[in-house]
């Protein structure tokens, strides 16, 4: 396997910023935009996603890398939560929804895949190399 040197290169980071982006489009588009409490929790959930990943990236090991994993997980099902609500308030139509929670169940899948490869590697992390 190819040593990924850069998060941005992460496809799991990539689809968290498309999460993002796809949210950013829903402030922009529909009612949800001026429910502004509602609007600042799903601005930090979806970041939350992509910022974990970043983070966990940066800390040159993979036990810290699979618990910023986790965290990137733990929001995405936060985000799914919120799109209910934004869906329950009529702030956005169920297509929307339902469109926005299959990315976010494919970055779930895909964070949790990733986390089993970190489980099972034997590379631990930059800080870790004998030197």
């Amino acid at each position: 396997m190819a040593r990924i040197e850069r998060f941005e290169d992460l496809e799991v980071w990539q689809l968290a910023r498309k999460i993002c982006n796809e949210i950013e489009a829903l402030f922009q588009t529909t009612h949800l935009g001026k429910n502004f409490s509602l609007r600042d929790q799903m601005e930090r959930s979806s970041g939350s996603i992509m910022d974990n990943i970043a983070e966990g990236f940066g800390r040159d090991g993979n036990r810290e890398f699979h618990n910023f994993l986790s965290y990137s997980k733990g929001s995405c099902s936060e985000l799914k939560s919120q799109l209910y609500r934004a869906f329950d308030k009529k702030l956005i139509l169920e297509q929307q929804m339902e469109y926005v929670q299959e990315i976010v169940e494919l970055e779930t899948n895909k964070i949790g895949a990733f986390m089993f490869y970190l489980r099972k590697s034997d590379f631990k992390g930059q800080k870790f190399k004998s030197t």
